[in-house]
């Protein structure tokens, strides 16, 4: 009599390359608020998290349960380039304030269909958050160049650093770093820091 065949269970997909060292360093340190269960109970990254994209790096000495000294390397854009002048800082910090105080009002999109109710009396949006909207917007037409600006909100905004922005646009680190600077440059005579040349 044939035996019968065993059922074959559906294979895991690979981790994607060092995504599984980074969930490792994380249960060993007890960080583990960033992990999920994926459908084969696996331990993964909390996929488009801010957590996620945090890079954990062990060095080889060290006394940690891990083998070495962890490093969290997350640092501000802002901060991290160090050929930025205070204005130009300062306006970078100006322009993502008014972009986060801007999103706060979880607006939504709608259709047109949609009836809406015109009264304010108890709801919408609150005036401040609409300042900052009208402040933000009129910063990024400050900006000028849609390069330029496309820039400064990937690095203000959103947090992307130099090395991530010139491997997405094919440029080298050096013209990357300059729009940005020509963008803060822009910001701070627009926000009335210095002078404009």
């Amino acid at each position: 009599m044939p035996k019968k065949a065993k059922a074959a269970r559906p294979q895991a997909p690979k981790l994607p390359q060092g995504e599984a060292e980074q969930v490792r360093i994380r249960r060993e340190l007890g960080h583990d608020f960033a992990l999920v269960d994926d459908a084969f109970g696996r331990k993964r990254l909390a996929a488009g998290t801010a957590e996620a994209r945090r890079v954990y790096e062990v060095s080889n000495d060290g006394y940690t349960s891990t083998g070495g000294i962890v490093r969290v390397r997350n640092v501000d854009p802002l901060l991290g380039i160090t050929s930025l002048s205070r204005q130009q800082r300062e306006a970078g910090q100006r322009y993502r304030q008014d972009f986060q105080c801007s999103q706060q009002a979880s607006v939504r999109p709608m259709r047109w269909s949609e009836r809406v109710d015109g009264g304010r009396h108890g709801g919408g949006i609150a005036d401040s958050v609409l300042d900052a909207g009208r402040a933000h917007a009129a910063a990024t037409r400050a900006l000028g160049h849609w390069e330029v600006a496309a820039v400064v909100r990937q690095v203000c905004c959103v947090g992307g650093s130099i090395k991530s922005l010139a491997e997405q646009t094919g440029e080298g680190r050096d013209v990357v770093t300059k729009l940005l600077k020509v963008g803060l440059d822009l910001l701070a005579v627009h926000y009335g820091m210095m002078m404009g040349r």
